[in-house]
């Protein structure tokens, strides 16, 4: 069950897109396994992607693509990756992108290909060429929250979020969908996420804001230090609100400052539906000499296989922790200033075990749903902040039999 999550009862339209969900025959299960997202000829888009060297063939494709044309269209299909799949894979994610040009009236340079599943197989052609032949006569805009379930993979709640805020004394929505439950360890963004808005924003400075939010948000999860090979998150800006258009201004923070907030609430949903996880888990490091040392230590202790499998059995093994931080290849650290917390309970100050801590205290944190893991290293005055979950038997079983 997902920790403190549920399903989005509803999501904002965004004028200038239409959305179309459908099961196409990819997915085993049955359930949709083919979306469609088409974009006004006005919008303008920005895009993150994956840094793993073994990126899938629509990563390549869609960089590619959106180098060269502003998209009209996203075209995502779940249930299988089309990575690892050779010079076949790369002709089959430019054919889809073909097909589906061909029904919307653009050039396949203006179609970004997105695939989510598993590793190493082809796509079916045939039966996603079936499905893309239908689904462009099911777009609308209101079809937000099937594109969100048909995204899905070992997800077990769909995952978008809606937000409204004001510029030019115009209602400006961002809305967003995202998917991802295994393999999280993000190296720039999450698995796949696709937000819009129809604020009006220059090009070259929508891109500077979704890859200023990425960084706190979807860079600052992980379920089990896996980087995907498919990792993608898209932003699109239709412009159809009638603000004057967005560039780096004063006001232009407060549009900044609610993507952040959209992003960052899906990238949590991400760890809360966790495959397996019963625990949603925030880790901060206080006091460090740098950002990234910050984050260093904070991923050392949620990638711990023994930190993860201690907050699953809700024991308040703190050696595990202490351990972690100690591993995690800070130069010259004294560990007499360094203090560890479980939510306000102290458990380690001074490099040794508090004082007044007892078992008792360090258990009734542990057994809650949602914990933070906070140490100060007491070397200066950067912080990180990031989210994980815990290590299960049912994060085992999901995993073992995903390919069955």
């Amino acid at each position: 069950m997902p920790v403190g999550l549920k399903e989005p009862e509803n999501i904002s339209a965004i004028a200038g897109l239409q959305l179309a969900s459908m099961a196409a025959g990819i997915k085993k299960n049955g359930n949709d396994d083919l979306v469609v997202i088409s974009i006004d000829s006005s919008a303008n888009c920005a895009a993150t992607f994956t840094q793993n060297a073994f990126c899938a063939a629509p990563v390549t494709v869609a960089k590619n693509h959106l180098a060269s044309e502003m998209p009209r269209a996203l075209l995502i299909n779940s249930g299988n990756a089309n990575a690892g799949t050779g010079d076949i894979g790369m002709q089959n994610a430019l054919q889809s992108c073909q097909w589906l040009a061909e029904t919307l009236d653009c050039s396949p340079q203006q179609i970004l290909p997105f695939s989510t599943g598993v590793i190493g197989e082809q796509l079916p052609m045939t039966v996603l060429k079936a499905g893309i032949e239908k689904i462009s006569n099911q777009l609308s805009e209101d079809n937000w929250l099937s594109a969100a379930q048909g995204i899905m993979t070992t997800d077990t709640v769909a995952k978008a979020v809606s937000k409204t805020i004001t510029l030019d004394n115009k209602a400006v929505t961002i809305s967003g969908i995202a998917k991802g439950s295994g393999m999280i360890c993000p190296n720039m963004a999450t698995m796949l996420a696709f937000i819009a808005t129809d604020a009006a924003v220059e090009a070259d400075f929508l891109q500077q804001c979704l890859s200023s939010v990425v960084d706190d948000s979807f860079n600052s999860i992980t379920v089990d230090g896996d980087t995907s090979t498919n990792d993608a998150c898209v932003l699109i800006a239709t412009g159809k609100s009638g603000n004057k258009s967005l560039t780096a201004t004063a006001e232009a923070q407060i549009f900044i400052d609610a993507l952040a907030d959209v992003c960052m609430q899906l990238a949590q949903a991400i760890v809360r539906d966790a495959e397996g996880a019963t625990k949603f888990v925030t880790v901060n490091v206080l006091q460090a000499q740098s950002k990234d040392e910050a984050r260093n230590v904070a991923y050392t202790i949620a990638h711990s296989p023994l930190v993860k499998t201690a907050l699953f059995a809700s024991d308040p093994n703190w050696g595990r922790i202490l351990a972690a931080v100690g591993r995690a290849g800070i130069e010259q650290l004294d560990i007499s200033g360094v203090n560890i917390f479980l939510d306000d309970v102290c458990i380690v100050r001074h490099g040794g075990v508090d004082d007044n801590y007892t078992e008792e205290k360090g258990q009734k944190v542990m057994q809650q749903d949602e914990i933070s893991i906070t140490v100060e290293l007491n070397r200066a005055n950067k912080s990180a902040t990031l989210w994980t979950s815990d290590l299960s038997h049912e994060y085992v079983r999901i995993n073992s039999e995903y390919r069955s």
